[in-house]
Parts: structure tokens; sequence; C-alpha cells
């Protein structure tokens, strides 16, 4: 499913005067108190939701408990053609540093985007009515958190971050795969990964990871966040934390974001 290299950081590329500032934590907005209480207690829920797991912690884990992945990789060419036709003027798709504040410290401008069916729970109509069977699909995801299409244009560069909870995993199926895949790539803690067209990669994004694409085509996946299988004290409080996500700042403005975006003339 993807190669593997052992490596530290990637060497982001070179930047001219023409391009977009980079991303920055300058560029967020400060946090309201109830954001920077969830930072605080975030590191104590991960620790007690790992305990709870019912997996294990691997950066990768196992695709086996996930039932459902081989039901969107057999669909994935109807996936595909609706891709294809609501992403073919990217111009006309939002840039995640634009609908998302919080997201600007890790997005670069303009180059970063997404075309978000749901997100943290919340059905993003029109775009869910552009693509009804690829809607039909994630709905029969159990515990389906977040989905939608994820586009790096070439010269990306998305720097080292980590996730917002160990509540969910993250999936991605290839949708749109650069010819020379060893220029586009994921690094997860120490290993290397790519994407296969088709075919699904399961990994927890609150281990470190940066992505990087210096092909000159663009990628693209449907990213999916699933919650993970944990015990019952593990599914009380990740539920809870989840549920202040979901009110915070930080998903509400992306949501209104996602809804009153309009490219620019």
């Amino acid at each position: 499913m993807a190669d593997e290299v052992a490596i530290e950081r990637f060497t982001p590329p070179p930047r001219d005067e023409t391009d977009p500032p980079p991303p920055s934590s300058a560029l967020i907005p400060k946090r309201p108190l109830i954001l920077r209480i969830g930072r605080k207690l975030q590191p104590w829920v991960n620790d007690l939701i790992v305990r709870q797991s019912k997996i294990g912690n691997d950066p990768f884990p196992d695709r086996r408990h996930f039932p459902w992945m081989p039901m969107i990789e057999a669909n994935a060419d109807i996936i595909r053609a609706e891709a294809r036709r609501v992403l073919q003027d990217l111009d006309q798709v939002p840039p995640l540093a634009s609908v998302s504040p919080d997201h600007r410290r890790i997005a670069p401008a303009g180059k970063w985007r997404s075309y978000f069916l749901v997100g943290y729970g919340y059905r993003h109509e029109p775009n869910c009515a552009a693509c009804p069977e690829t809607a039909k699909l994630i709905s029969r995801i159990p515990g389906l958190n977040s989905a939608f299409f994820s586009i790096l244009v070439p010269g990306t560069h998305i720097p080292p971050h980590t996730g917002v909870t160990k509540a969910f995993l993250t999936t991605h199926l290839g949708i749109q795969v650069p010819l020379e895949r060893e220029k586009c790539r994921m690094r997860v803690v120490n290993r290397v990964v790519m994407w296969e067209e088709n075919k699904i990669l399961l990994f927890d994004d609150c281990f470190d990871h940066e992505v990087l694409n210096e092909s000159d085509e663009t990628r693209i996946v449907l990213l999916i966040q699933v919650k993970r299988p944990v015990r019952l004290l593990g599914r009380i409080v990740g539920g809870l934390f989840l549920a202040g996500v979901k009110r915070s700042r930080f998903v509400q403005d992306a949501r209104r974001g996602v809804h009153s975006w309009t490219p620019d003339p």
C-alpha cells in the first residue's frame, strides 16, 4: 500500500517573491478562553483514549478493524467521477486557510484546498447534492466525523503538525495521485508514505506528520475521519471532548467560512 523510508523532516520547496505568505501561528486569531482550556485538557484526554483504545496506539493502525474500507475502495471510480466534476475549476474550491482561521498555522495560502461534504458531523448540503453517490457512500461509514476532498496543488508543503484528538483516526482514499509518486508524500513520525489511487491509507494524525507535493501535478484524496474503537470510558470522555470541539470556534468559524466563501473575481 505504501513505500517507507526513514527521515526526519521534509525540506520545503524554495519560495520566490510571487509566493503567498507562508503558514504561521501569527495568522491565527487569539483563541477564546474555552479553546485555551480545551488545549490544556487535550493531552490528558488523548492519554485516556490511548489507554482505552481497542486497537493500540500505532501511527498506522490495522485496517482490519474498519470493515467499511473495502466498500469505499470498491466504489473509488464512482467517487473519482464526482470529484473530477466538482473540482474541474480549483479556483472555485476554497483554500483551507481562507475558510478556517485556525488552519493558517499550517495551511499555505491558496494551495491546500478542501471541498467539504461533512465536517465534524455537519453536512454541507450543496456539496453533498453535487456528489450524491459519494454522500451516500460516506453515510454508510460508522462513526463518521468528517469527509472532504483534500487538494494539494504542486509546490504545497504542509509543515509538521499534529491533529486535534486521539478520539478519531484519518483515512485518505487516493483519487488523483501524481505519476511521480515519490515527489508527493507524507511523513508520519519517521516513516514516509505515498498514496495509491483507489487505495485507502489509514493513520493517526495525532502523531507528528507533514506533507509535501513537489511534483507538477495536483494530488486529490477523499479524506475521511472516523471514531477510534475504544472502551466505554474512552467513548464517554472522547465523546464529550468531541462535542466541545464541535461547538468551538475552531469548527464554527470553519463552518461559517465554507458557507460564506466566494471565489475572487
